[in-house]
């Protein structure tokens, strides 16, 4: 864990959003997101006003637009949800573009759509500045509990070898006839799982009893989170667009 894990999202650079601590960064996408979520959903100048801080944030940390918009592909599934809600919803009808579309179903999926996109752009920018191992840290140093942390600490540490070890698997499975293409090779695509299961059961109590026989007590020592704990300046100048984002949020609220 030394050496740090980086990750497909993570976006090496030098920018001011980088050289955050990542408790600040965690905390103001929370904050942020829950201000998104509890606005009215016909506050529309509202989502504007959020999806200029976004583009403030991501031109500060250095993400382009074409790299957060292809990411963002991940919600389709909610978007073909969001397009088909005008169409089964029920009450009142509109005509939009020759179409008799229900007028609940269009402000649901414009809540769908406006809210679902502003999160996943939001959690896409943390994920580019912050490598996995600082997200964890972050996650420790804002008292998260140690069961969780330490549970996302080996997965991110042992994942690899687990990976490298099922594609070792799978060749040799190749090489004595096996071809996972037909369905009647389930059997032992299965057990193949079930060998990986066991191999990484006993590879994690040795570890965890070679961890104890070296003092471990529970908790990981304070020198692998390493220096750099936010100061009471770097939490204000991430607390611009949180608190931004609950102005925003309140005024929305008051105005409905």
């Amino acid at each position: 864990m030394g050496a740090g894990h980086g990750h497909v999202l993570y976006r090496e650079s030098d920018s001011p959003v980088h050289r955050l601590p990542p408790e600040v960064k965690i905390v103001a996408m929370v904050v942020f997101t829950i201000a998104v979520v509890a606005t009215p959903r016909t506050a529309f100048w509202a989502f504007g006003a959020y999806a200029v801080l976004v583009t403030a944030v991501a031109a500060l940390a250095r993400v382009g637009p074409r790299w957060l918009l292809s990411r963002a592909l991940i919600e389709l599934p909610f978007v073909l949800f969001a397009v088909a809600l005008p169409f089964l919803g029920t009450g009142e009808r509109v005509d939009v573009w020759g179409l008799r579309l229900s007028e609940d179903g269009l402000h649901g999926a414009w809540n769908i759509l406006a809210k679902g996109t502003l999160g996943v752009l939001v959690s896409l920018l943390l994920a580019a500045t912050t490598t996995t191992r600082d997200l964890i840290v972050g996650l420790d140093r804002l008292h998260c509990p140690q069961v969780l942390t330490q549970i996302a600490t080996f997965m991110l540490r042992y994942l690899d070898v687990l990976v490298g070890e099922a594609k070792r698997m799978r060749v040799a499975r190749i090489s004595r006839g096996d071809d996972p293409r037909f369905l009647w090779q389930l059997r032992g695509f299965a057990a193949g799982i079930g060998a990986l299961f066991l191999r990484a059961f006993e590879r994690g109590e040795r570890v965890y009893l070679a961890m104890l026989s070296r003092g471990y007590t529970g908790r990981m020592p304070a020198v692998w989170q390493g220096e750099g704990a936010a100061t009471a300046g770097q939490w204000l100048v991430a607390a611009t667009v949180p608190v931004l984002a609950a102005s925003i949020a309140a005024t929305a609220v008051v105005l409905s």
